[in-house]
């Protein structure tokens, strides 16, 4: 294990302001944890042969920007992670390689267009089964990972790296309480009632959807990360009772906020 060089590469995170950092070594993605499991086509060593251990960074989406989706303001704001993550995981793995250690980025997504995900609704890698067993969280009903600090509001990058890094642990404390608010918003019926991995049955809904918010310029959905009581984020923006998205009465204030960002910038 390179012991020396696991601390410097959590100082470079620190300083780049990354505030969530995990580790798994490869050995992890084949010994299946639940049912069905990753094929290992998908395995990092099947896309990066040489790669003995993957670093997943986390990046928040911001609750009351999301609070407004679908629409332009979450658009852009998702947009803005995902350039982050792109130029992190990069700048990490150049990192990497000028210690010795040959390292490579994985794009946060993997596909071509939500085009591309109704035909086939599968990129090459998946980031959350990284960021769970690199011990950032774990799945919720709606499939996503559950975080601590920012319940399923964050989104993942990936670095396939030669270094042999000491492994994080994987978070054992279930966070997701099944309260099914995620399952009985979701505006595609997408969810159903069952514990993960039968969290999501219906892929195309939920692509579909989200291709029809894409032509209208407020993809992607968000609806379903956004009402998720699980999180610290909650309490910082003073968001801990969920249920203020079904309330509009008695929350007329922030229903109104949301529904004039909405009304502009899209179709």
């Amino acid at each position: 294990m390179e012991q020396e060089l696991k601390e410097p590469l959590l100082d470079k995170c620190k300083e780049m302001e990354i505030p969530l950092v995990g580790v798994a070594n490869i050995e992890r993605w084949e010994d299946p944890l639940f049912q069905p499991w990753i094929p290992e086509e998908f395995y990092p060593h099947s896309i990066y042969p040489e790669a003995r251990s993957v670093i997943v960074i986390g990046m928040p989406v911001t609750l009351p920007v999301l609070e407004t989706s679908p629409s332009i303001y979450y658009r852009e704001l998702y947009k803005t992670v995902n350039s982050l993550l792109d130029q992190y995981t990069y700048r990490l793995s150049n990192f990497l390689t000028d210690k010795g250690h040959p390292s490579v980025f994985v794009p946060r997504d993997g596909y071509g267009s939500i085009k591309v995900l109704l035909d086939n609704p599968v990129a090459f890698f998946s980031h959350r089964h990284a960021a769970f067993l690199a011990g950032l969280g774990n799945f919720g009903v709606n499939n996503t990972i559950l975080t601590p600090k920012y319940g399923p509001r964050i989104r993942f990058g990936t670095i396939f790296t030669t270094a042999e890094l000491e492994p994080d642990d994987i978070m054992e404390e279930q966070l997701c309480n099944h309260c099914m608010r995620c399952v009985r918003m979701c505006p595609s019926n997408a969810l159903v009632e069952k514990d993960y991995p039968d969290g999501i049955t219906d892929k195309k809904a939920c692509t579909s959807f989200s291709d029809e918010l894409n032509s209208r310029h407020i993809s992607p959905c968000g609806i379903c990360i956004k009402v998720c009581p699980i999180g610290e984020d909650r309490r910082i923006y003073g968001r801990e009772d969920a249920s203020m998205y079904e309330q509009k009465d008695e929350l007329e204030k922030y229903h109104n906020a949301w529904d004039h960002v909405r009304s502009y910038g899209g179709k």
